[in-house]
Parts: C-alpha cells; sequence; structure tokens
C-alpha cells in the first residue's frame, strides 16, 4: 500500500538546489529526483515542470517550485529590482534600506542561490556596501561580479575582504585596444577570495553587456542575476541582454530619488515594453516577473 508522503517548502528547495548544479551547458538532461524509502517523491524535469505522483504537496512548496523552477534554465540573465510605487530605488542620497520587505528579501537571496554570477555596478557597491551573498536561505554563494570601469572603488568594501565568495572586478579599455583573453575560471577559494580585474571595452555609454555576459560565459557562469543599481539593470535592458526581468514593488511613495529604470525616449505609448508577464505577492510587495525572450 502505497503512503502519501508530503513535500514541504525545504524538500522542494533542495530539489532546487539539486536542479541547479545538475543542469548545465555541456551536462546531460535527466531529471532530478528526490525519493523516500525506495519510492519518487519528487520529480524535476529538464523542460522545467514537476510532478508529485500523488504525495501531498504544501501550498509553500508548490509556490517555490512554480515560482524558481522556471529560472534553471543552463543559461539565463535575470534582472533584479526593488522599488516604491512610484518607481524610486533610492532617496537622493542613496539611501535604500529597505524599500521592500523582508519576504522580497528572501526572494532576493533565493534568487542569488540559483545562479552562478551576480552583477552589480560600483555605484551600487559605493551606496549599499554589500556582501551579495546567500544568508536567509540555504545555498551557495554565486561570483560576485562588480562593474567599475574607472576603478574607483575602495579596497575596503565588504565584498573585496570577506573572504566568502570570488569576486571579480571588470575593468575598461579604451577602444580600439584588443581585450585580451579572459584567464580560466579560478577554483572555488579555500581560504582567501581572489579579486580579479578583467578588461572590457567601454563605448563611453557604460560596459556593453554582451561584452560582460561572454567574459562571465568563458569563466563556466551561465546564470546571471543583474541586481543593481537602476543604472546597471537599465543598460542591460536596453541592450536586450535580460530574459526576465523581475520588479518588486513596494506600497510606498518616496516622492523624490533615484529611478528604478531609465530607457531611451519613445515618442509613442506603442513602442513601450509590453512583454509577456506574472505577477504575485510577497508579503506587502507585489513582484512583476517579465518575461523579454
Amino acid at each position: 500500500m502505497k503512503v502519501d508522503a508530503a513535500i514541504d517548502a525545504e524538500t522542494a528547495w533542495k530539489a532546487l538546489l539539486l536542479a541547479r548544479d545538475r543542469w548545465r551547458i555541456g551536462s546531460p538532461a535527466a531529471p532530478v529526483r528526490l525519493s523516500e524509502n525506495k519510492a519518487t517523491l519528487l520529480e524535476l524535469s529538464p523542460d522545467r515542470t514537476w510532478q508529485s505522483f500523488g504525495n501531498t504537496v504544501h501550498a509553500d512548496a508548490a509556490l517555490l517550485l512554480n515560482r524558481y523552477l522556471p529560472l534553471l534554465a543552463p543559461q539565463l540573465v535575470i534582472g533584479q529590482l526593488g522599488q516604491s510605487l512610484d518607481g524610486r530605488i533610492a532617496t537622493a542620497n542613496g539611501h535604500s534600506h529597505y524599500v521592500t520587505g523582508p519576504e522580497s528579501l528572501l526572494h532576493l537571496h533565493r534568487l542569488r542561490a540559483l545562479v552562478d554570477a551576480v552583477v552589480v555596478g560600483a555605484g551600487t557597491v559605493l551606496a549599499d556596501d554589500p556582501q551579495l551573498t546567500v544568508r536567509h536561505c540555504p545555498g551557495p554563494n554565486p561570483w560576485r561580479v562588480v562593474l567599475d570601469p574607472l576603478r574607483k572603488l575602495p579596497l575596503q568594501r565588504r565584498l573585496f575582504c570577506d573572504d566568502q565568495a570570488p569576486t571579480l572586478v571588470l575593468a575598461a579599455v579604451p577602444a580600439p585596444v584588443p581585450v585580451p583573453a579572459p584567464a580560466p575560471a579560478p577554483d572555488p577559494p579555500t581560504g582567501q577570495t581572489e579579486t580579479a580585474l578583467l578588461s572590457v571595452a567601454d563605448d563611453g555609454s557604460g560596459f556593453a553587456p554582451a561584452e560582460v555576459l561572454s567574459l562571465l560565459a568563458a569563466r563556466g557562469a551561465h546564470r546571471i542575476l543583474v541586481e543593481g543599481g537602476g543604472i546597471t539593470v537599465s543598460r542591460f535592458l536596453a541592450a536586450g541582454a535580460l530574459d526576465r526581468l523581475h520588479v518588486v514593488v513596494a506600497p510606498m511613495l518616496i516622492g523624490s530619488g533615484r529611478p528604478g529604470l531609465t530607457l531611451p525616449a519613445i515618442d509613442h505609448l506603442d513602442q513601450a515594453l509590453r512583454p509577456a508577464h506574472r505577477r504575485e505577492s510577497l508579503g506587502e510587495d507585489v513582484l512583476y516577473e517579465l518575461q523579454l525572450r
């Protein structure tokens, strides 16, 4: 007689982390199965669907599977912004802790756990001194990638000295100086974080997102989270480099300050982006997931 087993959020997240590690470019596309007493409890398929074989699935477990399983394609670039109702991500002086609530912070940490690398601009590092690690849920720390074309960041920032995850700094080289080939990916740090200075071409309006993604792919990083700030996410969006964009909107009015997205001007609303999307609640906040390509 089959005994009904319950699939809770912890079990669902464990399965997602297993799929993260197994579904890689160049790896065989095989289902991920969790078993109990020699019976399959939960199966995740490479086409990003799941089945529970009649086992009870808790609502929070189903939510995790439906929200994060679609993000486990072997190659994916996700942008993420947390903003107020009036589209601000920080005050004029850069204060942003915190626009969104604790459930949104947990969502951000889950995204970090599922990707290979997190990309931020130098302005975000200066303003927030972020760690960019996974602390609110189980999961590995991603590579931390900082876009610092002018190499203006002080090395005292936490991500340069906390020894929690590898950190790459991308610095600009004026064209037409050739961009050197990226070095082979170093082994994961065992005691000391390596900060690598990689040169990419800068066209005067910031890094070309395609160049950044190419350098990261050469190091084996194919799932990328572009976390901020607004300028960096906007550049990746304008360049058509994002597969998905997560915009978390908090019930807050800041009234002034730094905008979330700034894109090239359009003359007519029919030129605006209207991608397929879905929305769901993150506590008091609302997550809009935009499917861009």
